[in-house]
């Protein structure tokens, strides 16, 4: 990317001056982001609602959530739900983040949602679909799940990709998903940002690493499983991607290998019972379940980092926390990187990928 053209996408500098006490924060997020300052914001004992007393509710539950954890849903969380709850049926929906939420916004039924992106979420709250305090009626922040943003590679790590910035040497070939239609190509775009943060760029120099690195990527697809796919099947060197998504092509049988660099992000998932839910008992004692040690294990399972802390501790051999760890609020919260980074018009992110020839729509 141009200079110039970096200089048509800087940010104000007064968005810029909420981020100045970012790299200040760093050691004191990486002590926490992981879980285990959190267990007072709720308990995860929902035994009088999850089903657990033989079978209370009952119903059809409509999930709809982003396309990651469809195995995981459909292989082992509903079905072990069903063994204490029998009578609650689920139809569920995975897909690319923005185009679900789109979805249920323009009436697709949906009683508990799940989804990656806050921005995604938010949509639902304005549009009166889920509670505006969603996130203060679920333990850990609404979020039953999280991860890191990691580079799944080949196995044996034949180009030795280490760090951020192996990825763009002009032997390497990235994918990375399309972030104006994945929720986890944002958090790439976004880890690949605050680490060069972290690692004392400047907001320009950080913004040149992610033109750089998109110039580098061979494929965008619409999500992060069709990113997972597309590598898989060959092409590329190195997929930037949800930690969980490299565990499971490896339990696949794939023959990767996966590295956590030493900057990146924390990635929050959110899930909510809808206002709109025709089956809100069933809805709520499903939500409540996936807190549960039990659930919180078998997300563990998959590969996914769980909220509980005291279930993160019991596997924190396979989900080590890395060193320069930080969060999206470091960065300014969602509701500012969207409209400084993903605006579709203004972002910065945009600009470079119109660039590109790169579709934002």
């Amino acid at each position: 990317m141009s200079t110039n053209s970096i200089e048509k996408v800087k940010m104000q500098p007064n968005n810029l001056m909420r981020r100045r006490g970012f790299r200040a924060s760093i050691a004191a997020s990486a002590a926490l982001v992981l879980g285990f300052g959190v267990a007072a914001c709720g308990s995860s004992d929902s035994s009088s609602s999850d089903g657990t007393d033989g079978g209370a509710v009952s119903g059809n539950v409509n999930l709809v959530a982003y396309s990651t954890p469809q195995e995981v849903y459909e292989g082992a969380l509903e079905p072990d739900f069903q063994k204490t709850s029998p009578d609650v049926e689920f139809s569920s929906s995975f897909g690319s983040s923005g185009d679900q939420s789109r979805a249920v916004e323009a009436g697709q039924p949906a009683d508990v949602v799940h989804l990656p992106l806050e921005p995604d979420m938010t949509r639902l709250v304005d549009a009166g679909i889920i509670a505006e305090d969603y996130r203060d009626a679920e333990p850990y922040g609404g979020s039953p799940q999280t991860s890191v943003v990691a580079f799944t590679v080949r196995g044996g790590n034949p180009k030795d990709i280490q760090d951020w910035d192996d990825l763009i040497r002009d032997d390497v070939s990235v994918i990375t998903p399309n972030p104006f239609t994945s929720g986890g190509a944002r958090w790439n775009i976004m880890a690949a940002y605050g680490a060069q943060i972290n690692q004392g760029k400047s907001e320009e120099e950080a913004l040149q690493y992610v033109a750089d690195l998109l110039g580098n990527t061979a494929k965008q697809d619409a999500s992060a499983s069709d990113a997972l796919e597309t590598f898989t099947s060959g092409e590329g060197d190195v997929l930037i991607s949800y930690e969980n998504e490299a565990i499971r092509a490896q339990d696949a049988g794939e023959d990767v290998d996966y590295v956590i660099p030493d900057d990146t992000i924390k990635i929050e998932t959110l899930a909510a019972v809808t206002e709109e839910s025709e089956n809100p008992e069933a809805a709520q004692a499903f939500l409540d379940y996936l807190y549960t040690p039990e659930a919180q294990q078998v997300w563990a399972d998959n590969g996914y980092r769980p909220s509980d802390p005291e279930v993160l501790k019991e596997n924190e051999d396979k989900f080590p926390t890395p060193k320069g760890l930080f969060t999206i609020d470091d960065l300014g919260g969602w509701a500012d990187v969207t409209t400084e980074f993903f605006d579709p018009e203004n972002g910065s992110v945009a600009a470079i990928e119109q660039d590109l020839g790169v579709t934002t729509g």
